[in-house]
């Protein structure tokens, strides 16, 4: 399971990396937040998009969609992983029962 823990990781910082670089190629919109509500001028600019841009949209939502996946899994195989009890890795501790046997 250490082994796959790695590999998610290892996706998981990929598709960070990527995720940062599509957004930053994405074009900026001049409507802003206001857009987005209605409220700026340009309020169907977040459903209607080039061609071009389109593709790089459906390669954000994917990547996206895979960062959730990856981040979830790494939740999960991290908790996997640290589930072993302390006790256990530490040395023979000596108790009163077995200084007094001594």
């Amino acid at each position: 399971m250490n082994f796959l823990f790695f590999v998610f990781k290892f996706a998981h910082y990929s598709i960070c990396i990527g995720l940062i670089f599509i957004v930053l190629l994405q074009a900026k919109k001049s409507g802003g937040i206001g857009g987005i509500f209605g409220v700026g001028g340009g309020s169907d600019q977040i459903f209607n998009a080039s061609s071009g841009m389109a593709f790089v949209k459906k390669m954000t939502i994917i990547m996206a969609c895979i960062f959730l996946f990856t981040s979830l899994m790494l939740t999960k195989l991290s908790t996997n992983i640290s589930m072993t009890s302390i006790i256990s890795r530490l040395p023979s501790i000596p108790t009163e029962d077995s200084v007094k046997t001594r």
